[in-house]
């Protein structure tokens, strides 16, 4: 790679089912990447080049985020297709952490979707600009018009259409340019010939009018355009390119193209706005904290020359062994070179550099800024920053949501042990919403992740990708504990038993955090006078944070609670850091039983479509499973529906959906917010846990 200014980092995100996997084999198609183009649910099973594993091709979805690289003209492109299912979120965090732009795929006739509004919000949380790409123009019900105004109006962007279909559903030929202000037709057995005409005369007015509209949106950021727009001048497409650039970079704006994947249309002109409106590495500023300067921020160089900083944001065990995809964010890299990891310190020669294209890799012997890379036989951890070990940086983590649900698994046979912690060791790695661990007094091994699907995923792929067939209990929801009220404590811990004793004192108070809080817990130090010396405040902060895993109630973490210590006393010989930590777990464990301690429960947004017909009998259905309807929405035959509700109310969900609707409702879900339990419930879970515990207890 010569020229940076030539290379695009991007990602394909969307609502599950708007056909970006689709979308991505087309563009490899026509960037002569691939020869051939595979739906996502071929009849052969053999499933697009993106989807490698069997299960993606067998459930027709994407599970893992994967890479590949095309040239599109003297351009390079790195393209990384990402899940649309909610319970594959990380993948899609991970995605766009690394990338400098990005294509939103939106279906013409669903448009904006619950999970289209996630993928904005994490576009947003990484400040990454994007163009969107409104598929399936050639659908029933498809208005490409409507999903823009949708743009703004749900995700509040500031979308403008670039391009305009020439007719619709069974009637959509092509597209017209507003930029060139030409018809372009996609001729040849797969689209691959680009035909530009004149614009079909039924078309032209209302082209002008959407022309005039996009000069006028443009007018807002440059001086010279919004002159010509009021004199009524003529704006030329070279006077708009760099301003619409402009804008899509600052992420004032979102050029808007239109198309259909499957039909081969609109593909090469969303190629062109890749290239010339999503910014190349340079054009993105990216910084890592300096942890020997007091993380002060240092602005990363897309310098081949500099120390290198690079970041660990995938990891996946293949066949080759472990290999970690990585982001060069400055300097360059190249086979036989020593890096550093400076999250474990430890040192590495680098033994091998790829280029993923899907599951399949080329060797490359270096790498430059902006490069997006694999690599073999590192031990890192995702999230992890390499240096040349002079500097000790590491590059801002990314959000990892909590997991919400649990289940209980095993290995069906003894002989499965040691396959069976393998793909859990491995998992875990991958994955950092999969977590593992175990309850100490069954012995049982409790995995948990994002929702049913996901650790489905993860059992079935146990027993594919490492023969080991697995009992799996009832889904458990993960309940946390809350205090309601304010309480004070003051607790001292006194052990004498011959030769040295315990002794700690501390007081405070606890008090519930404001509900919307972004932080779980809060410890605040008020201590003065020395009355607890410096040294054992740690210890002391470290003994609520343990007390905090085990709530009262059900043994749930707690969450949502404010500390503060400000007094306290010790011994000049019985006091250590130990008699602090005991101190502190006790005091939080008594004041929370005395805090009027509550259960709250994961509530789920969940999004229905079905058929008309059918609207009454699932909204009922919602309403006894404790949902609370939000909104519903009519459109060419078919209800959506968006409701919250409780997670414990949902397991079963798709079978009775499926009964209830003759096989045709659709539903996604996602993670909304911790909500109080009703009373009666409380009580339930409450008598449920004590009993279980006395289970437990008699057993042994």
């Amino acid at each position: 790679m010569s020229d940076i200014t030539k290379l695009r980092n991007i990602g394909i995100a969307a609502h599950i089912d708007s056909g970006k996997t689709t979308l991505t084999e087309r563009i490899l198609f026509f960037a002569g990447r691939i020869h051939k183009i595979v739906e996502v649910r071929s009849k052969d099973g053999s499933g697009p080049t993106m989807d490698s594993m069997d299960l993606e091709r067998e459930k027709g979805i994407t599970i893992q985020s994967a890479a590949t690289y095309c040239s599109w003209g003297d351009y390079n492109i790195n393209i990384i297709d990402t899940p649309g299912h909610i319970d594959f979120t990380v993948e899609v965090e991970r995605a766009l952490r690394v990338l400098d732009g990005a294509v939103l795929v939106l279906c013409a006739v669903s448009g904006v979707q619950s999970q289209s509004i996630t993928v904005d919000r994490q576009m947003k949380r990484y400040s990454v600009p994007r163009i969107a790409f409104i598929n399936k123009s050639d659908r029933a019900g498809a208005n490409p018009e409507r999903v823009t105004n949708q743009l703004a109006e749900k995700l509040h962007l500031n979308p403008v259409m670039v391009n305009i279909p020439i007719g619709l559903e069974d009637k959509f030929e092509g597209i017209i340019d507003l930029l060139k202000m030409k018809a372009m037709y996609f001729d040849g057995d797969d689209g691959e010939i680009v035909r530009e005409e004149v614009i079909p005369s039924h078309l032209q007015e209302e082209a002008e009018i959407k022309r005039n509209e996009l000069v006028e949106k443009l007018a807002d950021f440059d001086d010279d355009i919004a002159e010509k727009f009021l004199m009524e001048e003529e704006v030329s497409a070279e006077e708009m390119m760099p301003v619409i650039r402009r804008a899509t970079i600052a992420l004032k704006l979102v050029p808007v193209f239109v198309g259909t994947a499957k039909m081969n249309k609109g593909i090469q002109p969303l190629l062109d706005a890749v290239v010339e409106f999503l910014p190349n590495p340079t054009e993105i500023e990216n910084v890592a904290l300096d942890v020997d300067n007091n993380e002060e921020e240092v602005a990363l160089v897309n310098d081949d020359e500099k120390p290198p900083v690079v970041l660990a944001f995938k990891l996946e065990d293949g066949k080759y062994g472990q290999l970690t995809y990585m982001r060069i964010y400055q300097g360059a890299i190249k086979k036989g070179d020593f890096i550093f990891n400076t999250s474990t310190n430890k040192k590495f020669k680098i033994p091998r550099l790829v280029q993923m294209h899907a599951d399949s890799m080329e060797d490359v012997t270096s790498a430059k800024s902006g490069d997006i890379i694999a690599m073999f036989g590192v031990d890192c951890a995702s999230g992890d920053t390499f240096t040349d070990g002079k500097h000790n940086y590491t590059m801002e983590t990314m959000f990892v949501a909590s997991p919400v649900i649990e289940l209980t698994v095993r290995p069906k046979e003894k002989t499965g042990r040691v396959n069976f912690s393998k793909a859990l060791n491995r998992f875990t790695k991958e994955d950092p919403t999969f977590r593992v661990s175990r309850d100490e007094e069954t012995g049982d091994t409790i995995i948990a992740g994002m929702g049913e699907l996901h650790l489905e995923i993860y059992v079935e792929r146990i027993k594919r990708e490492y023969d080991c067939e697995v009992i799996v209990g009832e889904p458990k929801v993960a309940y946390r504990e809350a205090i309601t009220k304010r309480v004070d404590f003051d607790y001292t811990h006194k052990k004498q038993s011959g030769g040295s004793g315990q002794f700690a004192r501390v007081a405070g108070y606890i008090e519930p955090m404001e509900a919307n809080a972004e932080e779980t817990y809060e410890f605040v130090n008020k201590i003065v006078g020395g009355s607890i010396p410096r040294e054992y405040i740690p210890h002391v902060d470290k003994g609520f944070q343990e007390q905090m895993k085990e709530g009262v109630n059900i043994g749930q973490a707690v969450v949502g609670i404010k500390v503060e210590i400000n007094d306290g006393s010790t011994h000049a010989v019985d006091s250590s850091e130990m008699a602090f930590k005991i101190a502190s777990r006790a005091a939080l464990r008594t004041a929370i039983r005395q805090a009027a301690p509550i259960v709250l429960e994961p509530i789920m947004k969940l999004e229905v479509s079905v058929p008309e017909e059918f609207q009454g009998p699932v909204i009922g259905g919602l309403n006894q499973r404790r949902g609370v309807i939000l909104d519903t929405n009519m459109e060419h035959g078919y209800a959506t529906i968006l409701c919250e509700i409780p997670l414990k109310e949902m397991f079963g969900y798709s079978t009775d959906i499926r009964s209830a609707t003759q096989g045709k409702g659709e539903f996604s879900m996602e993670f909304a917010k911790y909500l109080p339990v009703p009373k009666s419930i409380q009580e339930e879970i409450i008598k449920n846990y004590q009993e279980a515990q006395l289970e437990k207890a008699k057993a042994k």
